[in-house]
């Protein structure tokens, strides 16, 4: 008898696992259909614009045509009186201005952060408002303010007989008010972020601190100072990139005068480009502006950011 052999059938799977085999590619492509979009726009906001400047910093604009100069234009900034003006009035508030915001920021958090302190949350909202103030808004508001003849602070200077002081057209005081201008407006911003980091910090170290014999001013420099570092290198960056491409508060207060004793990089470049039309240098100031922030931001996450 003769033995008939029968081929097993082949296993097949089931019907939806093989429709979710079909539509696994399609799957895989939908987070980048999802994300095409905004894609698109930074690709047509910032990566042209950026990539169009840089081809800018190589051209010179000639009687209506760009002409191809290479690197001339880098080499031009290194003897433009004026560029070197720019960077040293920007550098002056980034050295001085800042330290004195980022330290009464610092003592603000920690006083905001006291139970000793009653209704804080009004506090915390009266110092934060400034930032939500507009900066052409504010920029204005000061320029009122401080105006050497009818000025509401030189009024309450001579209410005590003291002499008005010449806010905006004194090259040193000009400086100073926009000194004055920029705390008010982010003093309580950089407050808040340092207290958000502030408490998180472990209430046990300072009870630990306490019970070590360690003063307030002991537990501040080794418990609170350590305990927001993060914050406070952030803070640091975020001004230093905010102070040298300072722009709104000389270009309104003073428009960089007088004697071009608050002409910062940012208002140089906006002169640059929309007043004497020469895309081609102040695309270049951009982009060397941009190496200094870079430079400037390693720097600080060195010596503020710890061991890496």
């Amino acid at each position: 008898m003769s033995a008939v052999l029968h081929k097993a059938p082949a296993a097949t799977a089931p019907a939806g696992v093989a429709r979710s085999r079909r539509s696994r590619p399609r799957g895989r492509l939908a987070p980048y259909l999802f994300i095409l979009p905004a894609l698109a726009l930074f690709a047509a906001f910032k990566l042209y614009p950026i990539g169009w400047s840089f081809v800018l910093s190589l051209h010179r604009t000639v009687g209506g045509t760009d002409t191809f100069v290479g690197g001339d234009n880098y080499r031009r900034l290194v003897d433009d009186p004026l560029f070197w003006t720019a960077l040293k009035n920007t550098a002056v508030v980034l050295a001085v201005q800042v330290p004195v915001m980022l330290a009464l920021a610092t003592g603000l958090a920690v006083a905001l952060n006291s139970t000793l302190l009653h209704g804080r949350s009004v506090f915390r909202l009266g110092f934060f408002l400034p930032m939500v103030t507009g900066l052409v808004a504010y920029g204005i508001v000061f320029s009122v303010l401080l105006h050497q003849e009818y000025g509401l602070v030189n009024w309450f200077l001579e209410l005590f007989g003291a002499d008005g002081v010449p806010w905006l057209t004194d090259p040193l005081w000009a400086k100073i008010s926009i000194g004055l201008a920029l705390t008010w407006h982010y003093t309580g911003y950089n407050a808040v972020i340092l207290l958000a980091r502030l408490q998180t910090v472990p209430k046990e170290l300072y009870d630990a601190a306490a019970v070590d014999g360690a003063g307030p001013w002991q537990s501040f420099r080794q418990v609170t100072l350590p305990g927001i570092r993060p914050a406070l290198l952030l803070t640091t960056v975020l001004s230093t990139i905010g102070t040298l491409q300072l722009f709104d508060e000389p270009y309104i207060l003073t428009g960089g005068g007088p004697d071009n004793a608050t002409l910062t990089i940012g208002v140089y470049l906006y002169q640059t480009a929309f007043k004497y039309f020469d895309f081609g240098y102040a695309s270049a100031i951009a982009y060397v502006l941009a190496v200094l922030i870079g430079i400037l931001g390693l720097i600080q996450f060195r010596v503020l950011g710890g061991e890496s």
